[in-house]
């Protein structure tokens, strides 16, 4: 049997069409699989940027790769509405920018006692409060490396494609150095 790991949005785009499939699949030696959270999809709808920058959402297999990522009991959905509830005031109170769906992502890694891949400052932020183990696309990138799923240079490629894009993460050169022991592409 292997953990999860719930991976919000920002992640999801930024590795869903260089791993191939992303979710679901067991990552090293079985031991972790990704998952995302069904409104994901939601957020992706409304947002004309995302829609307009990652087309390929809307594709058949990235459409079946995200479906059912999580078997969740009756119980487990009222604890994750209810968790919802919990951190959205924590986001309130501390005038954090996290959005609806970043919220019941960590919801579901708070219940599930999954932990978190995520690149939002503010997220993880809410993770640590709420000690949901979090870690970014980068350190995300760097377990696979250790275990051989992928190598250095799909790692460059992937974050070649991020500058392409103008998507790199907040820290993306100095976490890049000091994971993977080389200056980060530009």
């Amino acid at each position: 049997m292997y953990a999860s790991m719930v991976v919000d949005t920002c992640s999801y785009l930024r590795l869903a069409q260089s791993i191939v499939p992303l979710l679901k699949e067991p990552f090293c030696e079985n031991s972790f699989a990704l998952g995302v959270i069904k409104d994901l999809y939601d957020e992706y709808k409304k947002s004309p940027t995302l829609k307009n920058k990652f087309g390929w959402v809307d594709q058949d297999e990235y459409v079946k790769n995200r479906q059912r990522c999580f078997k969740i009991s009756r119980d487990q959905k009222t604890d994750i509405s209810n968790a919802f509830f919990f951190i959205r005031e924590t986001v309130r109170e501390e005038r954090l920018t996290t959005g609806r769906i970043d919220i019941i992502a960590l919801a579901h890694a708070y219940i599930l006692e999954f932990p978190i891949v995520t690149d939002d400052k503010d997220l993880l932020i809410l993770a640590k409060e709420y000690e949901v183990e979090a870690l970014n696309t980068l350190k995300l990138l760097k377990k696979l490396l250790d275990c051989n799923h992928i190598d250095l240079a799909m790692i460059r490629a992937i974050a070649e494609y991020w500058i392409h894009l103008n998507d790199t993460p907040a820290s993306y050169r100095k976490d890049y150095k000091k994971l993977f022991e080389e200056d980060a592409p530009r």
